[in-house]
């Protein structure tokens, strides 16, 4: 099966340009996050894809960082949610307050109302707590009292969570894990990568970091449209379609990659493409996001999580049994 590429110049235009402005974004997060291209490249194609992101890792890994660093280059507003087990749904979302003076109940919005909002720690609040971001992950919206309120756009929640400390959290639900576009994790730096942290800190001479605005909310907004002039194959749908479907099939899996997952695949394969430059997707692409995208909206059967087996080892394999299309 062969792949057509491209569309008009304009389309290509129009990329050329989001892309300029996605490396130099990337570029301006690496000045502050160090040895992670992969990583500050994953958050970029999430955030093109109006996605929204899970960190899991080990405390001190610069999660936190890479989120604030993002917000601050991107210039949009960045608000953090420390979740704990006594967080309630109306201090993420907001309520309605009475006036005195007005003698009417006006809304009070919650830091739910940004562009960039930090969920840290989600895993640490309660169901009650967590399922207050559910509406706004997937229709960019809250109801609050009935009424129902647009967020601003761009919009992106961006969670953490610590993998090593469980007790007394709250895993997320397989509907919250199936509202993030993607789930990744930072890794230890290298021994170097270390040690240019510890230079870089010197030669600042303070703990802040100073990061320059990329761009704006509204070119974000713009930057995220332009994916659709992306050309995607059909070819490139069999074969995400293919990918996904896989995952229903497996034996060791309760529950396999919904839609949803296709979508995202769909969107992020985008995103990626257009990073690149490319006003096309490829196999690459789609190849570059499925871990992230697919693993963790596998249920596994506990028979699989005894013995080891984990949905980025199933996603892998799919990925080398899948026919792969040609370009032509």
């Amino acid at each position: 099966m062969t792949i057509a590429q491209g569309g008009s110049a304009s389309s290509r235009d129009l990329i050329r340009s989001v892309s300029g402005h996605s490396n130099n974004l990337m570029s301006e997060v690496a000045k502050v996050i160090i040895g992670k291209p992969e990583n500050i490249r994953k958050v970029a194609v999430g955030i093109l894809s109006n996605g929204n992101i899970l960190i899991e890792d080990n405390p001190g890994l610069a999660k936190t960082l890479m989120v604030n660093t993002f917000a601050k280059a991107l210039g949009c507003k960045f608000k953090r949610v420390q979740f704990t087990p006594d967080l309630l749904p109306a201090d993420i979302i907001g309520t309605y307050m009475y006036d005195q003076k007005s003698g009417e109940f006006k809304p009070r919005f919650g830091p739910l109302f940004t562009n960039v909002l930090l969920a840290d720690e989600i895993n640490r609040a309660p169901p009650k707590s967590q399922a207050a971001l559910l509406e706004a992950m997937e229709e960019k919206q809250v109801t609050i009292e009935g009424i129902t309120h647009k967020l601003p756009a761009p919009f992106c929640t961006m969670a953490t969570q610590n993998p090593i400390e469980q007790e007394g959290t709250y895993p997320l639900p397989e509907a919250q894990m199936d509202r993030f576009l993607m789930k990744m994790s930072m890794g230890y730096p290298s021994a170097d990568e270390e040690k240019a942290i510890l230079q870089r800190r010197k030669l600042r001479g303070k703990d802040d970091y100073d990061v320059e605005q990329v761009v704006e909310p509204r070119k974000v907004v713009a930057m995220q449209k332009a994916l659709e002039t992306v050309h995607v194959d059909p070819a490139i749908l069999s074969y995400i379609v293919r990918v996904v479907q896989q995952t229903r099939a497996d034996p060791r899996i309760e529950a396999g990659a919904s839609p949803r997952a296709s979508q995202g695949l769909f969107k992020a394969s985008r995103a990626s493409a257009a990073i690149d430059g490319r006003d096309y997707v490829i196999p690459d692409d789609v190849k570059g996001v499925a871990i992230d995208v697919v693993s963790h909206r596998i249920v596994l059967k506990p028979e699989s999580k005894i013995r080891g087996v984990t949905g980025k080892r199933i996603v892998n394999k799919i990925l080398s049994e899948v026919n792969v299309p040609v370009i032509q």
